[in-house]
């Protein structure tokens, strides 16, 4: 198997191609992006911010790191990677990116378990620094980058996977950068996912919010596949540690969240959907 590191880069300001000369991506324009002492690259501009530090904070990033490499969510992590690796890809040369990568370990299962024949240009791009310098540090193999889903600094057409798990797809994007024929593999909660847990921060659930049934504008739906099981939290750290991944931190009470602190473990329902879109 070969790892190396997606090259494909665009200017996130004028989207033209970015060019590596030394320790900096530079495109024709002048526009230069210093690749930082940990080996990741910020190509999010200032005027493309929401707010001045975006995405999960340093935090939340240290929380889903203890808890996925706890294993918690491995069965996730292998449902992801036989949906990348299916029958067409076992032994051909892929370009992946994981859209919305958090600390890497997705990208990570994928490169330990990647069939032996196969050949992969990584990249993982967040909106969180934290995140990417997380990531940067575990493993310095993939191109890790500070970017949004909503203007990827990535040159047309030049994927073929796009990792999408509980994120927030951009479908137009995705469609600019990859190849026809492409795929988006993409996880969102079911139904059920953490329902014990919501029981316990909320006075009243309400109805989950259904995903879109149909394939997004440009692309076929190819496969959707379900991964449920039950999950003991053992300890109050990996308790808090999993509220720390899920917006439920931000959305519940304070009379909630003090429910979920005094808690000494949780048993919960993990439930997941894994769609495959194929470009058009």
């Amino acid at each position: 198997m070969t790892i190396t590191p997606f090259e494909a880069l665009a200017c996130p300001i004028d989207g033209s191609v970015l060019q590596l000369k030394g320790r900096s991506w530079q495109c024709d324009a002048g526009h230069s992006f210093d690749i930082a002492r940990q080996g990741y690259v910020h190509l999010l501009p200032v005027q493309n911010k929401r707010s001045k530090d975006p995405g999960d904070n340093k935090e939340m990033v240290a929380a889903r790191k203890r808890f996925l490499a706890a294993g918690f969510y491995e069965p996730i992590a292998e449902a992801v990677f036989q949906a990348v690796f299916h029958e067409t890809h076992c032994e051909a040369a892929m370009a992946c990116m994981d859209a919305g990568c958090g600390e890497g370990y997705y990208m990570r299962y994928l490169a330990e378990k990647m069939p032996d024949a196969a050949r992969l240009a990584m990249l993982g791009l967040d909106i969180s620094k934290w995140a990417i310098l997380s990531a940067a540090k575990q493993d310095k193999t993939p191109a890790w980058v500070v970017g949004s889903n909503a203007n990827l600094p990535v040159l047309p057409e030049t994927l073929d996977c796009i990792l999408c798990l509980f994120g927030f797809p951009v479908y137009r994007e995705f469609a600019r950068v990859l190849r026809p024929g492409g795929e988006i593999v993409q996880v969102d909660a079911g139904p059920d996912h953490l329902i014990e847990l919501r029981n316990i921060i909320y006075p009243e659930l309400k109805e989950p919010r259904q995903p879109p049934s149909d394939a997004p504008e440009g692309f076929t739906a190819v496969d959707t596949s379900a991964v449920r099981f039950s999950l003991t939290l053992p300890d109050k750290q990996s308790v808090s540690d999993l509220l720390a991944m899920t917006p439920h931190l931000y959305r519940a009470g304070a009379e909630g969240l003090a429910r979920v602190a005094e808690l000494e473990s949780l048993t919960v329902t993990v439930e997941a959907t894994v769609k495959r879109f194929k470009k058009n």
